[in-house]
C-alpha cells in the first residue's frame, strides 16, 4: 500500500509540475503584453499592473490550472483552443480573490513577500485611505482582466461567452462565499454543514467546479449534462482541502505552511480545527481555547498549549479521517466516469484527491 501511495504522490506531483512550470511561463508573456496597452505618461497604473503580476507569479501550485487542462484531456487528447486563456482567466481570479483578502484579513504577508495592500501601505504611509483605494483597484483589475481575456479568446464567439459565463458565476459565488467567511465568526458555533457551505462557495466552485467546466466547455463537452456529478466533485474536494488548510494551520510547523502556526486562532476564526477543538474540550481547557479564540496575537505558547490540547483529545487525528473520507467519496466520484471519458485523464481526477490527504501528513 505505502508503495502505491508513493506512486500515486509522485505521478500527480510531476503532472501538476509540469503544469505549473508551463504556465508560469505563459502568465510572464501574459503580463508583459498587458503592460504594453496601458494609457502613457502616468505611474500609477503600471505600478499597480506591477503589484498584480508580482503576486500572481510569486507561487503556488496552479491545482486550478492543472484541473482545467485535464479536464479537457477527459475528452480529447488533443491540444484545446481557448485553455491557455481559460487559464489565464482562473489565475487572474484567484490573483483578485488574494489581494481583496489581504484587505479583509489585514495581512501583511503573502508568500513570503509584502500583501498589495501592505505594499502600498508602506508607499503611502502619510495616506492610509490612499493605500487602501489602490489596493482595492489593483484586485478590480486583476478581476476584470479574467474576464477580458476570455472574451479575447482565439475561439468562437459562443464559446468565449459560455467560458466567460462560468467564470462570472464562479466570481459572484466567491464574494458570496466571503460574505458567509466573515458571518460564520459571528453569532452561533457552525455546524458542520454550515463549514461546508462556506467552503463550497469561497474556495470549491471557483478552485474547482469552474475550472472543470471550463476545461469541458472548451473541449466541447455538454457540461450541463453532467452539472450535478461535477458540483458533487468539486464540494468534496474543496471541503477536503479546506479541511485539510485548517488543520495544517493549527498542526502543522512554520517551514510546512509558510508562516505560524494557529494563524486561525489568533484571529477569531471558526476554522474546522477550531470548531472540532471547542466541541471536545469543556472546562478549563475550553477556557483556554476560547482566550486564545478572544485574544488576537496570542503568544506561540498559548498555541503550544492549545495543540497540546486538541492532540489529546484527538482531534488531530479525527480531522486526518474526515479529510481522508472526502478524498475518498471525491476519488470514487471521479471513478464513475470511467467508460463516458478518457482513462488517463480519469485516473488524474481519482488519484488528485488522495494526493491531497498525504500532503496533510
Amino acid at each position: 500500500m505505502t508503495a502505491e501511495i508513493d506512486e500515486n504522490e509522485a505521478g500527480v506531483h510531476e503532472r501538476l509540475a509540469g503544469y505549473r512550470d508551463r504556465f508560469n511561463g505563459l502568465f510572464a508573456d501574459y503580463f508583459d503584453s498587458v503592460a504594453e496597452q496601458g494609457p502613457a505618461g502616468n505611474s500609477f497604473v503600471p505600478e499597480a499592473l506591477e503589484l498584480v503580476r508580482d503576486m500572481s507569479l510569486r507561487g503556488g501550485k496552479r491545482l486550478r490550472v492543472a484541473l482545467l487542462y485535464e479536464a479537457a484531456r477527459l475528452v480529447t487528447p488533443d491540444a484545446v483552443p481557448g485553455l491557455d486563456e481559460a487559464a489565464l482567466s482562473i489565475e487572474l481570479l484567484q490573483t483578485h480573490g488574494l489581494i481583496h483578502d489581504d484587505i479583509i484579513d489585514d495581512s501583511p504577508v503573502r508568500r513570503g513577500a509584502p500583501s498589495v495592500y501592505y505594499a502600498y501601505r508602506e508607499r503611502f504611509p502619510d495616506r492610509p485611505q490612499t493605500a487602501l483605494g489602490l489596493a482595492v483597484l489593483a484586485g478590480d483589475l486583476a478581476a476584470f482582466l479574467s474576464v477580458q481575456v476570455l472574451l479575447t479568446a482565439p475561439v468562437p464567439r459562443d464559446l468565449r461567452q459560455a467560458l466567460a459565463a462560468v467564470q462570472a458565476t464562479a466570481g459572484a459565488d466567491t464574494v458570496r462565499g466571503q460574505f458567509l467567511d466573515l458571518e460564520r465568526d459571528f453569532g452561533p458555533m457552525p455546524d458542520r454543514a454550515a463549514l461546508d457551505t462556506v467552503s463550497e462557495y469561497k474556495s470549491a466552485r471557483y478552485s474547482v467546479l469552474a475550472p472543470l467546466q471550463l476545461g469541458l466547455l472548451a473541449a466541447g463537452a455538454d457540461v450541463a449534462a453532467h452539472e450535478k456529478e461535477l458540483a458533487r466533485y468539486a464540494r468534496l474536494l474543496g471541503v477536503s482541502g479546506q479541511m485539510r488548510d485548517d488543520y495544517l494551520d493549527l498542526f502543522a510547523d512554520a517551514d510546512t505552511v509558510g508562516k505560524p502556526a494557529g494563524s486561525d486562532l489568533r484571529e477569531g476564526r471558526r476554522s474546522y480545527a477550531v470548531c472540532a477543538l471547542l466541541a471536545a474540550t469543556s472546562g478549563t481547557e475550553r477556557a483556554v481555547v476560547e482566550s486564545a479564540l478572544a485574544g488576537p496575537g496570542c503568544p506561540p505558547q498559548t498555541v503550544e498549549r492549545v495543540q497540546d490540547i486538541a492532540r489529546s483529545h484527538g482531534v488531530d487525528k479525527q480531522l486526518l479521517a474526515e479529510i481522508r473520507q472526502g478524498a475518498e467519496e471525491a476519488a470514487a466520484v471521479a471513478a464513475t466516469w470511467r467508460g463516458r471519458w478518457r482513462d488517463e485523464a480519469v485516473e488524474f481526477f481519482e488519484q488528485l484527491p488522495l494526493w491531497g490527504v498525504l500532503r496533510a501528513q
